[in-house]
């Protein structure tokens, strides 16, 4: 991880450990209005359930289709939660989609993806995903994993 929270090879997903203290200014927009989403990555156990959590948590519209690319339409979207930034926290991500990997490289490129949608241009809100894992070494594996997910896309 970078001196300011970030990790580079994770396209700006923050993955860190509960021990890890992580800077507000890294993770939050400066000033200005800011929705906090927090998912447990222990009631996402499948695609389904993953999908409820994030509707669930950012309040996702009627028309949210419940599949992989309606997700990435509505975190790339989410006009209906106006803010000046978005914090998405996964707490226990190792429990996240523990029975697919399939599906687990598919969120950490939907969440890659949101997160890089929101960084660009300058000026508009940013959106940062920070992951959190038991331990540094979950930690440091973790960071591994969603690079390797990275490089399939």
């Amino acid at each position: 991880m970078t001196s300011s929270g970030r990790n580079d090879s994770a396209d700006h997903l923050v993955v860190c450990s509960r021990t890890t203290l992580v800077e507000l200014a890294a993770v939050l927009p400066a000033t200005g209005r800011f929705v906090v989403a927090r998912l447990d990555g222990t009631r996402m156990a499948d695609a389904d359930l993953a999908f409820y959590e994030f509707s669930d948590a950012l309040l996702f519209p009627g028309y949210f289709g419940w599949n992989w690319d309606a997700l990435s339409d509505c975190l790339r979207d989410l006009n209906w939660l106006p803010a000046d930034g978005y914090l998405i926290v996964v707490d226990n991500v190792s429990r996240m989609l523990s029975n697919s990997a399939d599906d687990r490289n598919t969120l950490f490129r939907v969440l890659s993806q949101a997160v890089r949608h929101w960084a660009f241009p300058v000026g508009r809100p940013e959106l940062t995903v920070l992951l959190l894992c038991d331990s540094d070494d979950e930690a440091a594996l973790l960071r591994q994993e969603i690079a390797q997910a990275l490089r399939q896309s």
